[in-house]
C-alpha cells in the first residue's frame, strides 16, 4: 500500500481539479497523543498527505520554529521507536498517506534496511532525508525499494539541469521542489523562480512535484496549486500548534488552506 497510497492522494486531487495538500507535522510535539489527534484533525479537514518530522538534535535543514518543536519532543523523550508505535495507532484509524521526514543519522543508527522495513510496518508511505542526497542515497533506496517505501528528495532552486535529472530518477511518490534557498520557515513572500523551477522538472519527470519551504498563506497555497501537484505547509502549521490547544482549532485553521488547492 505505501507507495501506491500516496499515488492515489495525487489521483484524487487532480481528479478533484485541485492540487494535494500536504501538511507538515513535528512527531510528538506538543506531545505523542497531540500528534495522533492533529493526524486525524488534519485528515478529516481534508489535508491530503500528512509528513511527520522525526525529531533530531541538529535539524539542519530546519529554521527557528520546526527547530524549537524538534528540540521539545526530544526533551519529552520522543524516540523513533515510540513514533513507529503512534504511527501504527494512528493506521488504526485513518488512511492518509504518512511520509517520515527525518535526518540520515538516527537512520544509519537502526540501519535503513531495519528502518525501511519498520517503517512500512508501522505504516509510513514515504520518506524524506534532507541530508541524504540521491548520489548518496543508494543503500536507501536499495532498501526502500523491496518494501514499497517511497523514497522522495529535494530539487533545491540552485540545482543545475544534470542534478534535476538525478533527483527526478531517484524520487518515488512525488519530488520535493524547495522554493527558496535557506532552511523551513514562514515567508511573506515566495520567489517567482518557482515556476521554472517546476517547469524544469516536468520536462524530466511524470511524478507528482510539490513545493514546500516558506509556504505560509492560502494566498500563496492558491497560487502555488496553479503550478505544482502539490503544496506543502509546515512551518506555519506548527506556529499554529503551538499558539492553539485543540486539534479541532487545527482543523478550522487548516480548512482554508485546504480550500485554497482549488483551481
Amino acid at each position: 500500500m505505501a507507495v501506491e497510497r500516496l499515488a492515489a492522494a495525487f489521483r484524487r486531487a487532480r481528479g478533484a481539479r485541485r492540487a494535494a495538500l500536504i501538511a507538515y507535522l513535528t512527531a510528538g510535539y506538543p506531545s505523542l497523543a497531540a500528534t495522533a489527534a492533529l493526524v486525524r484533525e488534519l485528515a478529516r479537514a481534508g489535508v491530503d498527505i500528512i509528513e511527520l518530522g522525526l525529531p533530531f538534535s541538529d535539524p539542519l535543514a530546519d529554521g527557528p520554529t520546526i527547530q524549537a518543536a524538534s528540540a521539545q519532543a526530544l526533551k519529552r523523550g520522543v524516540t523513533l521507536e515510540r513514533i513507529l508505535r503512534t504511527v501504527a495507532e494512528i493506521r488504526k484509524t485513518t488512511d492518509v498517506p504518512l511520509v517520515a521526514m527525518g535526518y540520515a543519522n538516527p537512520l544509519y543508527r537502526r540501519g535503513l534496511p531495519a528502518f525501511c522495513r519498520q517503517a512500512v510496518a508501522a505504516g509510513f508511505d514515504g520518506v524524506i532525508v534532507p541530508d541524504l542526497p540521491p548520489e548518496e542515497a543508494g543503500e536507501l533506496i536499495r532498501a526502500a525499494r523491496p518494501v514499497k517505501l517511497a523514497t522522495i528528495f529535494l530539487a533545491a532552486p540552485t540545482s543545475p539541469p544534470a542534478r534535476l535529472r538525478r533527483i527526478a530518477a531517484a524520487s518515488r511518490g512525488f519530488v520535493y521542489v524547495v522554493s527558496l534557498t535557506g532552511v523551513t520557515g514562514a515567508r511573506r513572500q515566495l520567489p517567482r523562480e518557482v515556476v521554472t523551477q517546476v517547469r524544469a522538472l516536468r520536462r524530466l519527470t511524470r511524478q507528482p512535484i510539490a513545493v514546500g519551504f516558506g509556504v505560509s498563506t492560502p494566498a500563496q497555497v492558491r497560487w502555488l496549486s496553479g503550478v505544482a501537484d502539490g503544496v506543502i505547509v509546515g512551518s506555519a502549521l506548527v506556529d499554529a500548534i503551538r499558539k492553539r490547544a485543540l486539534p479541532t482549532s487545527i482543523g478550522r485553521w487548516v480548512r482554508p488552506f485546504v480550500e485554497a488547492t482549488r483551481r
